[in-house]
């Protein structure tokens, strides 16, 4: 009975799934590095539009959000291994971007509406 028992885990052992694993980790730790420098070279470019001046506000705002966008997707696409979630991904997002027209929907709706003896104030003027 030992040698039975021996002999089929000295078989999974000697199997080739072994180096079929550390090609797929060798695989995954080169596919981290280049987003782990792919995430230093944003936040390179992050420190260097720090010194660059946009003629609006809008584009400043613009730039930063896209570059941290990007950012934002490498980290949760791949450290927090979102890519493979689609389907609960997809449906989280779906959810979101209803939840975000409804509310800036009844935001803006509601913009108008003020209480009695009160007067609207402005607050930037470009």
């Amino acid at each position: 009975m030992s040698d039975h028992s021996h002999t089929s885990a000295g078989h999974d052992a000697h199997s080739g799934d072994g180096a079929h694993d550390d090609h797929d980790i060798a695989s995954h730790i080169r596919t981290y590095l280049i987003v782990f420098g792919a995430l230093l070279v944003g936040t390179l470019i992050t420190v260097g539009m720090y010194f660059v001046h946009f003629e609006s506000m809008a584009v400043t705002i613009a730039v930063a959000l896209f570059i941290a966008s990007i950012k934002a997707f490498l980290v949760a696409g791949y450290f927090m291994h979102l890519l493979s979630e689609k389907k609960m991904i997809y449906s989280m997002l779906a959810i979101t971007v209803v939840f975000f027209f409804a509310l800036g929907t009844l935001t803006i709706w509601s913009s108008s509406d003020m209480p009695k003896n009160t007067e609207m104030k402005t607050l930037y003027v470009p």
